[in-house]
């Protein structure tokens, strides 16, 4: 019930291995630094970007080079759906990406994918990658130890840190991710809060059917299987684990503990 497998098609998930099919869901949490910490990450080195400080002038990746995107031409398509299209002297730059005036990039692991787009604004904080075709937002927050699928979003005024998405999981609008994983497809609406640490600073317990359930984390926010949404401006206590295909309504609060496939809480 409680299982990796119950939650998640990781069939295509490029990072797969970050999870164990028959341990707990929450186990990929306890071994994502790790994971990441011993990622290969190319280098993002460049005069054109300083640590730390908002680019003066939009910038394009392609095949670990970096340039100016003023020498390309650039339509700003879908970028989820790979329409984000960069040339340069009239040929195509397959895979490039782009990260705009104004974003700042913080630390040396930070893998930026294919067709990536990180908007003007976004702060992103080392170690952090970011899977092909993925939006990083205006004013977004990226605070390290975030790992995203493909056709991801990280959205305008959102705030990540310790968090998976998996691939086409979205939180497009002013949300806040801690200790938290998206499964495939999962979509937050505006507003959402995934709170992650208990007022009494003990380790959260997910409650089942059966019972409790230790996970021995003080910090856990919540995950939401493949399929799973949130409506607008609602909130999950820490250690809500909403099921496959699970909707929790607008204006709500979740409860912490574990909730059926295609539960609706109201």
């Amino acid at each position: 019930m409680l299982t990796t497998k119950s939650f998640f098609d990781l069939s295509d998930f490029q990072h797969s291995s970050l999870f164990i099919e028959d341990s707990p869901v929450w186990e990929a949490l306890n071994t994502l630094k790790p994971f990441m910490d011993a990622h290969d990450y190319p280098s993002i080195q460049s005069d054109l970007i300083q640590e730390g400080v908002p680019l003066r002038s939009s910038v394009v990746l392609h095949n670990n080079h970096f340039f100016s995107a003023s020498e390309c031409i650039i339509e700003f398509g879908d970028t989820t759906k790979g329409k984000l299209t960069i040339s340069k002297e009239n040929n195509v730059l397959p895979g490039a990406s782009i990260i705009m005036a104004g974003a700042i990039l913080i630390g040396s692991q930070i893998d930026i994918g294919k067709g990536v787009m990180i908007e003007g604004g976004a702060l992103v904080k080392s170690p952090t990658i970011l899977g092909d075709y993925t939006e990083v937002r205006h004013c977004a927050y990226v605070r390290g130890y975030c790992l995203t699928g493909k056709r991801t979003i990280v959205g305008h005024a959102t705030e990540v840190k310790h968090s998976i998405f998996l691939n086409d999981a979205k939180a497009g609008h002013f949300a806040y991710l801690g200790d938290s994983i998206l499964g495939q497809n999962a979509n937050l609406g505006a507003g959402t809060k995934f709170a992650n640490l208990k007022f009494l600073g003990d380790t959260i317990r997910i409650r089942t059917t059966d019972g409790f359930v230790d996970t021995g984390r003080r910090k856990f926010g919540a995950i939401l299987g493949d399929g799973a949404q949130t409506g607008c401006n609602s909130v999950t206590n820490p250690g809500t684990i909403i099921a496959i295909g699970g909707i929790l309504m607008p204006n709500t609060t979740a409860p912490s503990g574990y909730h059926q496939p295609k539960s609706i809480i109201r």
